[in-house]
């Protein structure tokens, strides 16, 4: 019987045995932002008092007062966090998962943290990966911060020899949505009761991007980089 496909190149199938389950913790510098691993000690406090809803004062920019449930936390699977505390149980987790990859998103005009970023659901043996649990304080949303993360994300774990990056979020999550689409990524539909998020039925929006088609995506990000707000 022939198989359904052609057998892959020895090269590619052997990545799926030299891949890490959990990826290696490597620093990755854009022009905009800078993907540190999360550590605790160093970021904790300066995410918290990014993402609570207090006031943020940033050189000449001021972000008053916010709903911090509305604008960061209302899509994650936990949050907003009262306590320092709570976001870092949060956070522990995502640094203790077996497959996965938390990083702190720092500005390089500040060398401050304005937000989180991890690799998620890391499958070397099918050599696809995820990217997800993102977020961003308002002082960088509607910034380059959340586009050159994902270029740099996604552009590293091609690099590394895998053929899929995913990209997932409430079917509800418009924004989210809309940026998956404006980066380049397809959709590839909705799964239906695919979890359930704090005590609610979620519907889970499918993205992803292909090794084959990452050249003319990143072209594109590149492009909108470029651009000026």
């Amino acid at each position: 019987m022939s198989p359904l496909s052609p057998r892959l190149p020895d090269e590619v199938l052997h990545l799926r045995e030299t891949l890490p389950l959990k990826p290696a913790a490597v620093p990755l510098r854009g022009q905009v932002v800078t993907l540190r691993p999360l550590v605790l000690e160093r970021d904790l406090a300066a995410l918290h008092a990014l993402s609570d809803g207090r006031e943020i004062v940033r050189g000449d920019r001021t972000i008053a007062p916010y709903d911090a449930e509305l604008l960061i936390w209302r899509y994650m699977f936990e949050g907003p966090f009262e306590s320092a505390d709570a976001l870092g149980a949060h956070l522990q987790a995502q640094l203790d998962a077996p497959n996965g990859l938390p990083y702190t998103v720092f500005d390089n005009a500040t060398d401050q943290p304005v937000g989180v970023a991890n690799y998620l659901n890391n499958s070397p043996r099918d050599l696809k990966i995820e990217l997800g649990s993102i977020w961003y304080s308002p002082i960088a949303q509607r910034t380059h911060a959340n586009l050159e993360t994902t270029h740099l994300l996604t552009g590293h774990a091609f690099q590394l020899g895998y053929r899929r990056v995913e990209w997932k979020c409430h079917a509800h999550n418009q924004r989210s949505r809309r940026s998956a689409l404006r980066m380049g990524f397809t959709f590839e539909g909705v799964q239906e009761q695919h979890m359930i998020v704090k005590g609610t039925s979620r519907d889970t929006a499918w993205f992803r991007v292909l090794a084959h088609e990452w050249p003319q995506m990143s072209a594109h990000q590149r492009a909108l980089l470029a651009q000026t707000f």
